[in-house]
């Protein structure tokens, strides 16, 4: 049974994944640049990533993600948007509820987040926001 992904392995699937649907791909220097850490440290985690069975990882080569890394980068996606849109309505600025559903999508309990997003749709079929 694998492990649940850490916080730092969904922010590396997510921008694999924002990267590879604009450009097709992701490379070291796209994903360095994306989330402000040095080339060396990317590399080291696309090897992890490819150990992981969560990309397809060749040295000095393309990272694309594979179908598990693609459902983590989803669902992890899915939690910022909908933990984003929470904020929002609660009248958060939108770079600071961008900011911060980011630090939350990866703490925040599966029930906490049901309830959240439940308010979220509620709130949209209202015309809230």
């Amino acid at each position: 049974m694998r492990s649940e992904p850490t916080g730092r392995t969904e922010d590396y699937l997510e921008a694999i994944a924002d990267l590879v649907a604009s450009k097709g791909y992701a490379r070291v220097k796209d994903v360095s640049e994306v989330l402000g850490v040095a080339p060396p440290s990317v590399t080291e985690m696309f090897k992890k990533l490819g150990e992981a069975d969560l990309v397809n990882y060749e040295r000095y080569g393309a990272v694309t993600l594979t179908s598990e890394g693609e459902t983590i980068a989803r669902s992890t996606r899915e939690k910022h948007e909908t933990l984003k849109r929470f904020l929002l309505i609660l009248g958060v600025p939108q770079e600071i509820a961008d900011m911060d559903a980011c630090r939350i999508e990866h703490v925040v309990h599966e029930k906490t987040l049901k309830r959240i997003s439940d308010f979220v749709k509620a709130s949209d079929e209202r015309g809230s926001l």
